[in-house]
Formats: C-alpha cells, structure tokens, sequence
C-alpha cells in the first residue's frame, strides 16, 4: 500500500479543486491510502470527497495575508508544522504555496511530486509566493517529478525553470458518467423556457475569466439583432461590477447570474454554446465539461485550448486574445446553424476522449512508477 499525500491551498469552487476532489475519489484503493490536506478549510468541495479518504485542513478559513506570512518561515519549517505523518509520496497540487511547503519535507525516501495548473508567464508571477525567484526555483528542484496539465503549462513552466525539463503532461480528471447523469436533470428556471440561443460561462468571476468582456459582447451582440441570453454559473469578487453595467445598459432580461451549481451541467447541456473568456487557463475544466455534454464550445486562446479542441478548430473554435476577436467569432457561429450542429456533434466525440478511466489510470502508473524508484533506491 502506497501512503499518499495531496496538499492544496483550499478546496474551494475552483476547477483544480474539483479535479482534486475526483481524482483521489477514483485512485485504487487496494494501492493508495490516501490524505488530502488543505491549508484553509471550508471549500464547497470538501463534502464531496469520499468516506475512506482522510482529510483536514490547517486552518478553519482563509487568512487574509497568509501568503507574506508563510514567507516568514522556511519551507522545512512549514512543513514540519503542517505534514505531521511520513508519507511514500507527497504531492503539491498547485503550484505556489503548496509547493513551498512540500519542497520542505525531509523525510528519508519520500517522493515529492509537483502539480503544475497554469501558465505563469513570467519569473516574478511565478515567485510570487516565494521569497525570491531563486528561492522559487531551489524549490521546485527538491522535486523528483513535476506534472503539468498541459502542453501549455509545461511549456511556459519549463522556460521559467529550465533545469527542469522532464515535466510529464496529465490531464485532469472529471467524472464523466456523473456529469452525463446529471446533465439530463431537468432545468426548471422561467428563464430557461424561452426560445433563446443560450450562450453559458462557467467559473469564478475574478478577472482573468474575463466575464466583464463577456457581458460586453453579450450587449453587442443583443444591439446587433440576435436573441441570444447568456448566463454565468459561478461567484466571485467581479460579480457585483458586472451586475452594475449589466443594470446600465438594461439587458437584465437577457444576461442571467445563476450564482454556484451543485449540478452546473444540466444547465450547461441545454446551451446551445460555452465560452471562454479567459486570460488565463490551465487545461479548463468547465471547457472540458462542457464537450463531456455536448455543448459546442468557442475560446480565447487560452494555454490548453489547443489540446482540448484541435490545432485547426476540429472541436470547438479557438479566437485570438481579444474581445472583437471572441465577439466576431460567437456572430460567425450565430449566422451559421449547420456550423453549430457540426460543433455540437464534434463535442460529444472529444469529451470521451477525456475520460474518467484514461486520466486516472495516467495518475496510478506515474505514482507507481515513484513508489517502485523509492524501493529500488532502498535497497541499492
């Protein structure tokens, strides 16, 4: 039996939260005896975890600051004082504090394992919750292995840290029997029933989701003639400045906040399209639930993005980084059914290629292959 650790920032809405939550969920357990620990509980998806999976969480809430508190202390000090028990692997899901924290552990044999979400662009992004670039980089050296969600993140995070050049691509991991099964509930909003082309984006509303660009597309694209209603599954901190101009300009009727979704799929199947606004991604969990249901799906040009739906737009439509760009690309899509039944039906397909039973199986031979080099090296 493999004694795993996970260590994660909070189990909050987020997607690599989810992804967490439903890969442990689905990891062998005649393998892996498995914790998760979060430095920050109350996160919607702690309930969600299963029974037999040992969980904790540091501190009951968010600390305002934590990030230049932790910086007071040494990773091997913060990691004595949150990683109690030996563990064969331990495993930072996200890049940042986690990973100071996990590069810290001393444990003789101890396989440490970085979990790589987003592009960080830049040395400073990337140091931001250490000390230093440098100290950033010693850091992310202590690991034997460092996965990334996609090609994309790899990418960029290996030309942060070039000495680290054999980072391995898994993708996430959803429950794609679960979402089928929920994406046929019925949606039973008044505002649902009209006959609307339904455009949905899914996230937290924070900036780099761009959902204040979508708003404003969403307003051109009603001045333009099309009846289209958009609807936004998710909280966040630029939720209320959206709901301002969403009042100015009048389209209450017509830009919808659903606020957060136990169930988000059965709303997300009924869309006749997903967008993406983002400036920022990882591999997008929502963009990848969305093909699990069928919905076709258009895109800023996000790190992932390309993996997900074909260099040449095979899957789904991926648009440059601009507002006008999106905004002409949905039109495109809006003045072309055929275009639209042939996305819809494309989706489907690259959804099962994401399956609960790939990604899972990817994780168990990358952690067992560790745990074999742990043995090996113990009795060399």
């Amino acid at each position: 039996m493999i004694k795993l650790l996970f260590l994660i920032h909070d189990l909050g809405h987020g997607g690599a939260e989810k992804v967490l939550v439903n890969l442990v969920n689905n990891l062998n357990r005649e393998k892996f005896d498995i914790t998760v620990i979060a430095l920050f509980g109350g996160g919607v998806n702690e309930k969600n975890l299963k029974d037999d999976i040992r969980y904790k969480a540091v501190f009951s809430r968010t600390i305002r600051g934590n990030s230049r508190l932790m910086k007071l202390f040494s990773p091997e000090q913060l990691h004595r004082y949150i990683v109690k028990e030996h563990y064969d692997i331990e495993v930072s899901y996200l890049e940042g504090p986690s990973a100071r924290i996990i590069s810290g552990c001393k444990g003789k044999g101890t396989k440490l394992v970085s979990w790589v979400h987003v592009e960080q662009h830049s040395k400073e992004i990337a140091a931001q919750s250490f000390r230093s670039y440098e100290e950033a980089k010693a850091c992310y050296e202590r690991f034997d292995h460092t996965v990334c969600v996609s090609a994309a993140v790899r990418d960029d995070f290996q030309r942060l840290f070039p000495s680290i050049n054999d980072a391995e691509v898994l993708y996430n991991t959803n429950e794609t029997d679960a979402i089928l099964e929920a994406s046929r509930q019925e949606v039973t909003e008044a505002c649902f029933q009209k006959e609307e082309f339904k455009i949905c984006g899914v996230g937290k509303i924070v900036p780099t989701k761009g959902f204040d660009k979508l708003a404003r597309i969403h307003k051109r694209l009603i001045e333009a003639g099309y009846q289209v209603h958009t609807y936004i599954l998710g909280v966040g901190s630029d939720q209320e400045k959206i709901e301002k101009y969403i009042q100015k300009e009048k389209l209450e009727d017509t830009f919808t906040f659903l606020g957060y979704q136990i169930n988000p799929y059965k709303y997300v199947a009924k869309c006749d399209l997903f967008v993406c606004a983002s400036t920022a991604e990882g591999f997008s969990t929502a963009a990848t639930e969305a093909l699990v249901v069928g919905t076709p799906v258009i895109t800023t040009s996000v790190a992932g993005m390309r993996e997900m739906l074909g260099e040449d737009n095979e899957y789904g439509i991926i648009t440059e980084q601009s507002e006008e760009a999106l905004y002409q690309g949905i039109k495109n899509l809006l003045n072309n059914p055929e275009k639209q039944e042939y996305y819809r039906s494309m989706a489907r397909e690259r959804g099962s290629y994401f399956s609960k039973e790939n990604t899972v199986k990817s994780v168990e031979d990358m952690l067992c292959m560790l745990f074999h080099e742990k043995e090996k090296q113990k009795w060399s």
